[in-house]
């Protein structure tokens, strides 16, 4: 079924915001503040004066979580990728969405997905 006029001016949008995104990174920026080895620090003290900020970026490699440190002069860079990431993963799911839905409505009836499909045939033995 093909797109009626709304819908293709709706993914004309959507591809345009796409192409309006920029450089995006998957992840998570954390703030972490530490104590280090030396036992006189303060860092030690009660109550403790904790090194930082320290900003680290982390992520998911192949099932593993990379940690990286991100340097005080990239940390509005690496805010803006994140946000990039996060709205290129919004407007992935709003185009997917359009698209069930175009699919959809060229099925008349109920879809029956294949999962379903094996659960409702019968046997005979």
């Amino acid at each position: 079924m093909s797109p009626d006029r709304s819908q293709q001016a709706r993914a004309a949008r959507i591809a345009a915001d796409l192409a309006a995104v920029g450089l995006a990174l998957p992840g998570t920026l954390i703030e972490r503040h530490v104590r280090c080895g030396k036992p006189r620090c303060a860092c030690h003290a009660d109550p403790p004066v904790l090194h930082g900020p320290y900003w680290q970026w982390t992520r998911k490699v192949a099932g593993k979580t990379v940690t990286r440190l991100v340097p005080d002069g990239q940390l509005d860079d690496y805010r803006q990728w994140l946000g990039n990431y996060r709205r290129l993963r919004a407007l992935v799911a709003e185009l997917e969405t359009l698209t069930l839905a175009i699919a959809d409505a060229g099925q008349p009836g109920k879809r029956r997905t294949p999962a379903r499909a094996g659960k409702n045939r019968q046997t005979t033995t």
